[in-house]
């Protein structure tokens, strides 16, 4: 696959992330976060398990050695993260939650740093401080003297939760799938696994309880784009660009997420585009290529 095509699949796959945002913002008016984490995986599992069907077809079970680290990994980076992630945009603006999670490559980083004690140097070290000035940046609406007295917004509170959680996912992942052996699609799909039944005993309360009858087409429509454009063909385009191009090229792209977010929010939502907003895209992706491009020598 040439490299423009490959370019092509990340910038959609960036736009379904970015869309994610807005039906996640949506669903959540009428779906409790566990119940809309199950519905929203347990939609995708039928698709992904095809391709790990396809891709492993003669190894796609878990041996007894891969079980553990995957459901620790399903648990502390798919279920936590969209549970925190559904609670997030019921709470805070889809474009404040964009820009907070834009920061997740510099804080994967800087936890690497610290419990892996991967070397660093002064170059990516001011790019973790530029991304998280730009996400000081949002929660201060632009008045840096509001940290005085700041009061974090829920909403942000568990988006920075949120990338703690996924930042932590991101690095066991790598670590456990080289130590066990596990394929990238193996890992997927059971961590969907390990998230769509961890999080059924609420869709089940709700189900019984009458909460889901009550649930509106619009509703419907909005965790299936999650299931089958952000889920499904999100993971899957990007894992095509992983083995096309390598993880650091294609992570190049989730700089465009808070741009197309902040984008959607408005057409969609209503949201508006301040100024202070714009100048944190530039401060954060800005700071994220610096953080992420730069290799260290020696």
């Amino acid at each position: 696959m040439s490299d423009k095509k490959v370019y092509g699949l990340m910038i959609l796959t960036t736009l379904f992330w970015s869309g994610a945002f807005i039906a996640g913002k949506l669903a959540m008016i009428e779906f409790t976060a566990p119940t809309l984490t199950c519905v929203r995986f347990l939609i995708a599992l039928p698709f992904i398990f095809c391709v790990l069907k396809v891709m492993d077809k003669d190894a796609w079970w878990p041996t007894k050695q891969q079980w553990l680290p995957i459901l620790f990994v399903g648990t502390i980076g798919t279920f936590a993260y969209h549970i925190l992630f559904f609670l997030s945009v019921k709470y805070t603006s889809a474009g404040n939650a964009a820009l907070i999670g834009a920061t997740m490559p510099g804080v994967t980083m800087l936890l690497t740093v610290i419990g892996l004690k991967e070397r660093t140097n002064a170059r990516q070290l001011l790019g973790i401080a530029l991304a998280f000035v730009g996400v000081i940046t949002v929660i201060t609406n632009g008045n840096l003297a509001m940290l005085q007295q700041l009061q974090l917004n829920f909403g942000d509170a568990m988006m920075f939760c949120a990338v703690l959680s996924i930042s932590l996912y991101t690095i066991f992942n790598r670590l456990f799938m080289m130590k066990y052996n596990i394929s990238p699609y193996k890992m997927t799909a059971f961590t969907f696994l390990v998230c769509t039944v961890e999080a059924s005993p609420w869709a089940v309360r709700d189900a019984l309880n009458g909460t889901l009858q009550a649930v509106t087409l619009g509703g419907w429509l909005s965790v299936t784009y999650m299931a089958v454009f952000a889920s499904v063909m999100g993971y899957l385009f990007q894992l095509i660009a992983v083995r096309e191009i390598g993880p650091t090229r294609s992570a190049v792209f989730n700089n465009l997420i808070p741009v197309f977010t902040l984008t959607l929010a408005a057409l969609i939502l209503g949201e508006p585009i301040s100024l202070y907003k714009a100048v944190a895209v530039v401060i954060i992706i800005s700071g994220i290529y610096l953080a992420t491009q730069t290799k260290v020598k020696g």
